[in-house]
């Protein structure tokens, strides 16, 4: 099959004009694409981008909303570790893209970095529009032609790429295609996992689309708990999953469970759990910083005619949200045992039974096998279409390693073209 995409009326070009650019189409303008869009037009080639937004980059524009994260400073191996399963896949793309290179290239643009106190990366004023208009103006100005509101449809019988436009259904032509179209989260942003029906009509290996770096929900909360807690935070806690160590952080209880980041970063397991045996508990230390037989001494102190509330804020400043949420995974009867209370404080069990909905989700997991693909990132379905970013089946939890992915795929996936652009002639 042809590779595909760029409009005939734009830069018109044939296999029989072998003095012209090769031209490359683009689908998508999230970090991924904008990265392949880069490297390729260094490399001499033309290029369109393709996407169905108004504008390109939302979803990097809302990742930067708290502040841009753009990757993690930790050592490689730890770093690498982060995409569990997939880590021998994405290693190949890290190694020319990794953390530094990434800080270079921003620092490049004119954006300068530091290193917060979690070892994540930031642009010293927090922002992404700044980074991405600077990138962008880098784009058009190496001659990039970016299409907004043009959606891709599939391919033709022909193997020419259809893309819906603000004129009506087009369809484009060009040496190579890369897909670079997000995984299924925050459809809004354009993030929909529609391109997974062209796809597998084509006959790629997909893995399906599951929720990832995501919030998760119980049985039933209390109508007390929700109407007093919802939305409150858990600061300085840990959980832990089966045998696991358990991680510090914080989270947020939600109406309809729980969520936040010590949740997003446990999520693929939880979520695995979850396929498996149809549930998976938790369970919360919520006073990480002192062992059960400390919290079992305080606990054994005569408390007088003070009320146990009074005692466990006196005692071990549980109160609030702890305090209520200790009332709500426990028995009556367990406070009445001072053992049996700091065995719970220290191991609160919480039992999750689904995900929230794929769309509220920070990210997915699923998409393009890579065992898909070659070693350039190219379909083996489908010579001259190659896949980069979200949309391949890899995840990672927040912190900068989404990013950094997506930005190395885009780069891998783009060498890979100019080389198969090259052998081909």
């Amino acid at each position: 099959m042809r590779g595909l995409s760029r409009q005939t009326a734009v830069h018109p070009m044939t296999q029989s004009s072998p003095t012209l650019p090769h031209q490359v189409a683009i689908i998508g303008g999230g970090p991924a694409g904008l990265m392949a869009a880069e490297l390729l037009s260094r490399a001499g080639i033309k290029v369109d981008l393709y996407d169905g937004m108004p504008s390109v980059g939302r979803k990097f524009l809302l990742a930067g909303v708290g502040g841009m994260n753009i990757t993690h400073s930790e050592a490689y191996p730890a770093f690498l570790s982060r995409y569990a399963e997939r880590a021998p896949q994405i290693a190949p793309l890290l190694r020319s893209f990794a953390a530094d290179a990434l800080c270079q290239w921003i620092h490049e643009l004119g954006i300068e970095t530091f290193v917060g106190s979690s070892g994540r990366v930031f642009p010293t004023d927090m922002k992404a529009a700044p980074l991405l208009r600077a990138w962008l103006k880098r784009l058009r100005d190496s001659g990039v032609v970016i299409h907004t509101r043009h959606r891709w449809l599939g391919w033709n019988d022909q193997g020419d790429l259809r893309i819906a436009s603000p004129d009506g259904e087009k369809t484009v032509q060009a040496d190579a295609t890369l897909l670079a179209l997000g995984g299924g989260s925050w459809s809004r942003l354009g993030s929909d996992g529609a391109w997974m029906l062209p796809l597998e009509q084509r006959g790629v290996g997909l893995a399906p689309l599951q929720p990832s770096n995501c919030g998760f929900e119980v049985q039933a909360w209390s109508e007390l708990l929700v109407s007093k807690f919802a939305g409150a935070p858990l600061k300085n806690i840990a959980i832990g999953l089966n045998d696991d160590v358990p991680r510090l952080g914080e989270c947020v209880i939600t109406a309809t469970g729980i969520e936040g980041s010590l949740i997003y970063a446990l999520s693929a397991s939880i979520r695995e759990a979850i396929n498996q045996r149809g549930s998976a508990t938790i369970h919360i230390d919520l006073l990480p910083g002192r062992p059960v037989d400390k919290v079992q001494a305080a606990l054994r102190k005569p408390r007088g005619s003070r009320s146990m509330a009074k005692h466990l804020h006196s005692q071990l400043g549980i109160d609030g949200v702890k305090a209520a949420l200790l009332r709500e995974l426990t028995t009556a009867d367990t406070f009445t045992d001072p053992a049996l209370l700091a065995q719970a404080i220290k191991a609160l069990p919480l039992t999750l039974v689904k995900t929230r909905p794929l769309d509220e989700a920070i990210s997915s997991a699923g998409g393009v096998l890579f065992e898909s693909m070659d070693e350039r990132l190219m379909l083996k379905q489908l010579p001259g279409v190659f896949c980069a970013g979200e949309m391949l089946d890899w995840e990672a939890p927040t912190g900068g390693y989404l990013l950094t992915a997506c930005f190395a795929s885009g780069r891998a996936a783009a060498s890979g073209t100019i080389e198969w652009l090259q052998r081909k002639g």
